[in-house]
């Protein structure tokens, strides 16, 4: 996520405590993102050559956070237009459906052919609330977009991993499932072990879920198909976007370093059941470049 963001949701979380492969095509050996990734030329894993068409393709909203914040139901026609038929919302200046209720919010996007799947929240004071809330909207996850409380230390993850577990217990009792989205941070490591593992490690995985967000995994350094291959199974949602290794930003599919084809055959292995493009920068508007984006995925084969 775009640093702007990254430091609002550091600073979030103070509050509530007091978007992956490399490209088929000719690189240097030696490149920053295979020595940084550990990718090889060749895949780790083969699924078989046979092509299939990407389906169902989501989209967070946060994508169009100021378009949402402008015009919510305008725009809701406006990426329906586009083709998406699955979309995750984002906390907001207007609370978590951009000004909408979320009776409201669940009849318009059914009426467009499209479901709301999930939604970013905090566990904070708030995090009832929003239990509530997305029940009444038709969601079917909830996901924290930060830690409970910020530090970068084995014993605050081990916290925040008792905090989800209690927190996935509470989204059960309304039939949602629970999950937590990644950055680059959690990979940051502690006497050679990285953060996000303590989270994996101490999380029950049928109250807590993973949302991978593959750009930032990618970014900090690490291969999203190792995750797969060391937890099955522990990821049914992600976040799905190219990305400039350079500029170490959300860019639009193509123009990335990325091998989405690689990362869908393995949706299997991850547990994916739902992925939701997230566009954070734009070449073009927020819509101009939805519209690429889209575009990529529906003419892929993967």
């Amino acid at each position: 996520m775009r640093n702007n963001r990254r430091e609002f949701l550091r600073v979030s979380a103070l509050v509530a405590a007091g978007a992956v492969f490399v490209p088929k095509m000719a690189r240097p050996a030696g490149s920053v993102l295979a020595a940084r990734s550990g990718f090889s030329e060749r895949p780790r894993f083969l699924q078989g050559d046979s092509s299939r068409k990407v389906k169902n393709i989501g989209l967070q909203l946060y994508s169009v956070r100021q378009d949402m914040l402008a015009d919510a139901a305008g725009t809701l026609k406006k990426v329906s237009a586009i083709g998406y038929k699955e979309l995750e919302s984002a906390r907001s200046d207007k609370g978590n459906y951009y000004g909408l209720a979320p009776k409201e919010i669940k009849k318009i996007t059914e009426d467009l052919g499209m479901r709301l799947r999930s939604g970013h929240i905090h566990v904070d004071g708030d995090f009832q609330r929003s239990i509530d809330q997305a029940a009444e909207a038709g969601q079917e996850y909830l996901i924290s977009a930060v830690l409970p409380a910020p530090g970068q230390t084995v014993d605050n993850y081990q916290r925040a991993a008792d905090a989800f577990n209690k927190a996935g217990e509470a989204c059960k009792k309304s039939n949602l499932s629970f999950g937590y989205h990644n950055h680059n941070w959690e990979f940051d490591k502690v006497d050679g072990r990285a953060l996000y593992d303590v989270l994996l490690d101490k999380t029950d995985p049928s109250l807590v879920k993973m949302e991978m967000d593959l750009g930032w995994v990618i970014a900090a350094g690490n291969d999203p198909l190792a995750y797969f291959e060391k937890y099955p199974g522990r990821f049914p949602l992600w976040h799905l976007k190219d990305m400039d290794m350079v500029k170490k930003q959300s860019t639009e599919f193509g123009k990335g370093q990325m091998d989405v084809a690689k990362i869908l055959r393995h949706a299997k292995d991850s547990g994916m059941k739902h992925f939701f493009v997230e566009q954070e920068e734009y070449a073009h508007s927020a819509l101009e470049s939805l519209q690429i984006d889209y575009d990529y995925l529906a003419k892929l084969d993967y």
